[in-house]
């Protein structure tokens, strides 16, 4: 079959980390079928980390999570049955799924693709979507997830090249960044997200406060906090705890924090979205993990630092979950130091 007849469809819904994990996936389709059509079918509040992508045709949104809150109206239902329509406008040569769920799973069936490839049961959250898939990948172990969904694209004949991680820039969005930074006279910054979607990925906020307080006391560049709205509260009294002038909360939509992550000096958090957009746009980091392996999830960079307590992985989200202990303000400390000096090294 010729490139320009093959056309593939993603399936990666969610969230920030997991789509940018991705991205190289749809890089190396895109460029070993150059002439392909690619779609990727996303969550529709996670679409923006899509829009301008280079690798795709169409960036397909769907609000699975609003079609759940509000399945009884009958404009719902419309907006459910013009979401499938759109992925069966065309016959696809082959579904990935990235996702390992049963909703991304039966949104590649929905697909009508004769091919619907997906990982093996013990790669996925809910073992049992597997059925829905016609071929199964084992992925190596000890990968990382990078190289686990690369494994995907290479079971239809895609190779892998060079990582490649496209995020959008608005030149509205830089410019307010700019001129943020500016007003908090931030030109040299560090960057700081104690936020996360798990508790027990979140590291205490009291740590952060000593972190902020010692980081203040030993380095020139400032301090810069971010997070989402709702952890508007959270930056707050960890500003307060550190009471220091040099530190300062910045909020941001998506792409300003990506247009934020790619001027910091280094960026200082826990296995969620922002340390993997950092990540992403080469920003120096120092992660701070301890549910998840950061071998796995993990910045990929070889002077990138993961500070890691070695506790069993654990999925499981547990709201009545801890903070992440195990990690001294010490030992950041000490990465801080060790990984600024590698970049001026």
């Amino acid at each position: 079959m010729s490139d320009a007849a093959q056309r593939f469809l993603m399936v990666r819904l969610s969230s920030i980390g997991d789509i940018v994990h991705a991205l190289p996936a749809a890089a190396a389709l895109a460029e070993t079928f150059p002439q392909a059509h690619l779609d990727w079918v996303v969550e529709k509040r996670y679409a923006v980390l899509l829009v301008g992508n280079p690798h795709l045709h169409r960036v397909i949104a769907l609000d699975t999570l609003g079609w759940r809150e509000r399945l009884i109206s009958s404009p719902t239902f419309k907006k459910i049955w013009n979401g499938i329509f759109d992925l069966r406008r065309a016959p696809y040569t082959a579904a990935l799924d990235f996702q390992g769920l049963w909703k991304s799973a039966l949104v590649a069936r929905l697909s009508a693709s004769p091919e619907r490839i997906g990982f093996s049961e013990r790669w996925l959250r809910e073992p049992s979507a597997a059925i829905l898939y016609t071929q199964k990948v084992s992925p190596l172990e000890g990968a990382h997830v990078v190289e686990e969904n690369l494994a995907l694209v290479e079971r239809v004949g895609a190779r892998a090249g060079r990582w490649q991680f496209p995020l959008p820039w608005h030149e509205q969005d830089d410019a307010y960044v700019e001129e943020q930074l500016a007003a908090l006279d931030s030109k040299s910054f560090i960057l700081i997200n104690s936020g996360g979607g798990w508790r027990s990925k979140c590291w205490p906020p009291e740590n952060y406060s000593a972190l902020v307080r010692q980081l203040s006391s030993v380095r020139r560049e400032k301090i810069i906090l971010s997070g989402s709205p709702s952890e508007g509260d959270l930056i707050a009294g960890i500003l307060q705890g550190a009471g220091t002038g040099s530190a300062h909360y910045l909020p941001t939509t998506l792409v300003q924090f990506i247009a934020l992550a790619r001027r910091a000096q280094l960026f200082i958090g826990g296995d969620t979205g922002p340390l993997h957009l950092a990540a992403a746009v080469g920003t120096p980091i120092v992660g701070l993990y301890g549910p998840t392996d950061p071998a796995r999830n993990g910045p990929f960079a070889a002077n990138d630092i993961a500070l890691y307590t070695h506790a069993p992985v654990d999925h499981s989200r547990d709201p009545r979950a801890g903070y992440l202990h195990g990690i001294s303000v010490e030992l950041v400390m000490e990465a801080v130091e060790t990984r600024l000096a590698r970049v001026h090294g």
